[in-house]
């Protein structure tokens, strides 16, 4: 899609939570960019929304959209409507790392489709970018992270989830690392990078520079760059990239203040989100193609994890940001049959499960979805990879 000639997109949103109401007022002050549909499964008026932007049909936001937007964080509901966007033409960027890691990869080829730039894996995919082209070979693709509780209390989230304007589920997912495991496969698989260990290592070290250092040479003892995280309080809400350069560029990476190597972090140190959003969008009206993927042959995935004993007929209508469930990466060769988080939604347990457990799909009872098509599909895929020692970094 061009975007001379002051011509003017017509923006299809899917969302109206927070990155969707704020993505809203932002679109509606830009010449470049009209808020043309707002597909909701809300009934009557939906609050920072105007009816006549409101449509509940997905063929409806199709017809009105040149680029769809994507940022619910519903696996099943995203999965549907993005593969029916991709199918009509529509290139879809998205807020949303829970579907790529999850259904993302079997709908990789079959359209212009990409994670967006202001969520953490697309601001680490835009920082590899960026480095790559300065020379750089990164190692090390990382998250911050300032604060981790893996089973916190009800009562904590919901103070928290009101004095941040987010829901309940979202501030549960971020602080019991969900949403983090998450992004970081997203970053593993699209990036090409391995883990050290499950669940990532996240070592504990509040200065950037020992705790790049102590990432770096983990990898290095790997064989391969990994993807993972620092815990810290007082760090800033970003990502960063640890990378070698070229001996030769030693000296002059030492003037400019980056070290005496061989390890160089490279620090992007605000994520601004729905902000960010139009460096994408415009990625994509000048044919620049995706950004982040979860690539079309993925290794890592998410599984869903007890955080308490569960009991035979236990419901749970969501995985990620419930007290019941939260998710961990894990390499998917090594774990094939787990359930990943992001189908762990209105399921019944079928028999005991410990905390601590990985579920497995034997363990729960799940509906029929399109979702889990699509699982079954990106599963096979990894599976005859590993079988034919297939991996990213080889």
């Amino acid at each position: 899609m061009e975007s001379g000639g002051g011509e003017v997109a017509r923006l299809g949103l899917v969302g109206t939570g927070f990155v969707g109401r704020h993505l809203a007022l932002e679109v509606r002050r830009r010449p470049d960019w009209r808020l043309a549909a707002v597909l909701t499964r809300r009934a009557g008026p939906v609050p920072g929304f105007a009816d006549e932007e409101l449509v509940r049909e997905i063929d409806r936001l199709i017809e009105r959209a040149d680029i769809v937007l994507e940022c619910t964080g519903d696996v099943a509901w995203a999965t549907t409507v993005v593969e029916r966007a991709l199918e009509a033409g529509r290139p879809v960027v998205t807020y949303d790392p829970e579907l790529h890691v999850t259904t993302g990869s079997a709908l990789v080829g079959r359209g212009l489709l990409t994670e967006a730039e202001g969520d953490q894996p697309g601001s680490t995919a835009a920082l590899a970018e960026e480095a790559r082209a300065m020379g750089f070979e990164p190692l090390v693709y990382g998250n911050l992270k300032g604060f981790l509780d893996r089973d916190p209390s009800p009562e904590a989230m919901a103070h928290w989830a009101e004095r941040q304007g987010l829901s309940l589920p979202m501030v549960t997912a971020f602080t019991d690392g969900t949403k983090l495991q998450i992004e970081q496969c997203l970053v593993g698989n699209g990036l090409g990078a391995d883990i050290v260990q499950e669940e990532l290592s996240g070592p504990a070290e509040a200065d950037l520079g020992r705790g790049a250092t102590l990432l770096a040479e983990a990898a290095e003892r790997l064989g391969r760059p990994i993807t993972d995280y620092l815990l810290g309080r007082g760090f800033p809400h970003g990502v960063f990239l640890v990378a070698r350069h070229h001996d030769e560029q030693r000296a002059a990476l030492r003037y400019l203040k980056m070290g005496e190597g061989p390890f160089y972090t490279l620090l992007r140190p605000q994520v601004l989100v729905h902000l960010e959003a139009f460096k994408t969008l415009a990625r994509i009206r000048e044919g620049r193609g995706p950004l982040l993927d979860n690539s079309s042959c993925p290794h890592l995935s998410v599984a869903a994890v007890a955080k308490r004993r569960l009991e035979p007929g236990t419901r749970i209508a969501r995985g990620a940001g419930s007290f019941e469930l939260r998710g961990i990466c894990v390499r998917i060769a090594e774990r094939p049959d787990h359930l990943p988080i992001g189908l762990a939604r209105d399921l019944v347990i079928r028999r005991r499960v410990e905390p601590g457990q990985i579920l497995s799909f034997e363990d729960v009872e799940l509906g029929p979805s399109r979702a889990l098509e699509l699982w079954a599909v990106v599963r096979g895929r990894a599976l005859a990879a590993a079988g034919r020692g297939r991996t990213p970094w080889s």
